[in-house]
């Protein structure tokens, strides 16, 4: 397989994972900016140094065979990796330009919004972009190479596929409009609430997972009146009053006109990590962005 591997043109893999992508290969000679012509021609070859068909083609149709299949994650760590070495090539330009991308639950926006702002001024040539979603996406992704590291709360499905360092806990709590009849509640449980009308996040979020693993616990049933997956809209839906939701102390930290009432009880607490694919290639401007997020 090694030999192999070495005989292949690295732009074949290339043309290969975008065909196995989109299944269609007058659409993956686009994206590549090849005529299809082309793209057979290399497909092709490559089945022939492998000695393996990788696509049935069935008229105007494709789709991987098999040895498609078990042959595609290969050809994307191989891609990958070569990306990761013209990446340190780049790095040593003093970090004077390049790309960084992470990914962040919503709970971080306050920790991760001044390290932002703090890494532009430090590094304005560096682009960033940061990607929201929910911890069990984002967790995919870093798997998949699209991200540099991730931001979540939460604990990890696959801890022995990550590196992960500490950043604060988080109270779970009630988050209400500060005018709300319970805003004046130092602490509350979860039986205190169960006639609250609420919004909460939706079924991919962790704090929903967390939330119903202990109304579970406690043979309780919340008034649940909408889930949103969103939750910047969530939390403007809680402004209005006619709502509260559960999140994190931390999620709403930097919003006016909220309240944030912890919920009682000692594993009501969870934990906001800085998360590092395992034995990858770190980006310098990776470590120096990381660096900002782990000071307090």
């Amino acid at each position: 397989m090694i030999k192999v591997f070495l005989e292949m043109e690295l732009r074949q893999l290339k043309y290969f994972i975008k065909a196995a992508e989109l299944l269609n290969f007058t659409a993956a000679a686009e994206a590549c900016f090849i005529t299809q012509g082309t793209l057979s021609q290399q497909l092709k070859q490559l089945e022939n140094d492998l000695n393996m068909l990788l696509f049935d083609r069935i008229g105007k149709r494709v789709k991987l065979t098999e040895a498609g299949k078990v042959f595609l994650p290969f050809a994307q760590h191989t891609v990958a990796a070569s990306q990761q070495g013209k990446q340190a090539l780049n790095d040593l330009q003093n970090l004077k330009t390049g790309e960084l991308k992470i990914g962040a639950t919503h709970a971080l926006i306050p920790r991760l919004t001044p390290a932002l702002i703090a890494f532009s001024e430090k590094f304005p040539g560096i682009i960033v972009s940061v990607e929201f979603g929910t911890s069990e996406v984002l967790l995919g992704q870093l798997e998949e190479g699209l991200i540099d590291f991730v931001l979540l709360l939460g604990k990890v499905s696959k801890p022995e596929q990550v590196v992960s360092y500490p950043l604060f806990t988080s109270q779970l709590s009630l988050i209400v409009k500060n005018t709300h009849p319970l805003a004046g509640r130092r602490k509350i449980s979860f039986k205190d609430i169960v006639q609250v009308p609420l919004v909460l996040p939706g079924k991919g979020f962790h704090t929903r997972k967390f939330i119903n693993k202990i109304i579970q616990q406690e043979q309780l049933k919340l008034d649940m009146r909408m889930e949103l997956n969103d939750i910047h809209t969530l939390v403007n839906l809680v402004k209005t009053g006619k709502w509260a939701t559960i999140l994190t102390a931390a999620t709403v930290s930097k919003q006016e006109g909220l309240k944030a009432i912890p919920i009682g009880g000692k594993d009501n607490v969870m934990k906001a990590s800085l998360i590092w694919p395992k034995d990858a290639y770190r980006k310098k401007s990776a470590i120096e962005l990381g660096k900002l997020l782990m000071e307090k």
